[in-house]
């Protein structure tokens, strides 16, 4: 067969927060229902995802979670920040609902991704799609590690912040690597590091913690060169600021 579609059934406890959620991100509501159970469906383009009420739920204890491969990852995720500009002022990065910025993972293969959380608690997960004329996974040896403990203790951090969504085991040891970063040869992975760390702080509430991250960042000098590398990581501290400052 071919041309099958699947489409994800998750939890959420309103669907009209939900409903409302989704909307702002540039999808249509294409059934609701209250009876005889709450039941909502929304699509963007060839993306559809359903939901069903459980009144009772908590947002944060959620297992719900979704896999969702896309042409093009950047320009997704800043389409959905547009929208969140748009009608809160700020990207949601801390708190229910939120989103997390596009980063590669090492449990992925390296491939490029972020999440949605949105107000169940679900965890969209979306990952760029490989190209036909990628090689097959299985035939591609295992990325070297990164040179730099404070590196590889970052990739580490990412797997249990964006992958687990453990934002206060990552936000842990990526504290023990930053606090002898004084040691690092290379100021890049340094900045990586404490932008990361910031993103962990707003997702655990930590406002004056980010404040001084985003400060660190900022004292950290940079050639032109090391400016053009972390550009998007850079962006981020924008985001992040203004998240804070909301």
């Amino acid at each position: 067969m071919a041309n099958e579609v699947t489409i994800p059934l998750l939890p959420c406890r309103s669907i009209d927060d939900v409903g409302d959620f989704y909307t702002m991100l540039g999808f249509t509501v294409t059934h609701r229902q209250e009876r005889p159970n709450h039941y909502l469906c929304v699509q963007r383009e060839d993306l559809q995802l359903h939901f069903f009420g459980v009144p009772d739920l908590d947002p944060e204890r959620s297992y719900g979670s979704c896999l969702v491969f896309v042409p093009d990852v950047s320009a997704l995720y800043r389409s959905f920040a547009d929208e969140m500009r748009a009608r809160h002022g700020k990207v949601l990065l801390g708190g229910i609902p939120r989103v997390t910025r596009p980063r590669k993972r090492k449990n992925t293969g390296q491939a490029s991704g972020f999440s949605v959380v949105d107000p169940g608690g679900n965890w969209i997960r979306i990952f760029q799609a490989a190209t036909a004329d990628e090689t097959d996974d299985r035939d591609v040896e295992e990325a070297a590690a990164p040179a730099s403990r404070l590196a590889r203790t970052l990739e580490n951090a990412i797997v249990l912040g964006d992958s687990k969504g453990d934002a206060a085991q990552a936000a842990k040891i990526l504290d023990g690597a930053l606090a002898r970063a004084d040691d690092e040869p290379d100021v890049t992975d340094v900045v990586q590091a404490l932008v990361y760390r910031a993103e962990l702080a707003m997702r655990l509430g930590d406002l004056a913690r980010v404040e001084e991250l985003l400060t660190r960042v900022r004292a950290t000098a940079l050639d032109d060169d090391q400016r053009v590398l972390l550009a998007d990581v850079l962006a981020s501290v924008e985001e992040l600021d203004s998240a804070r400052g909301a």
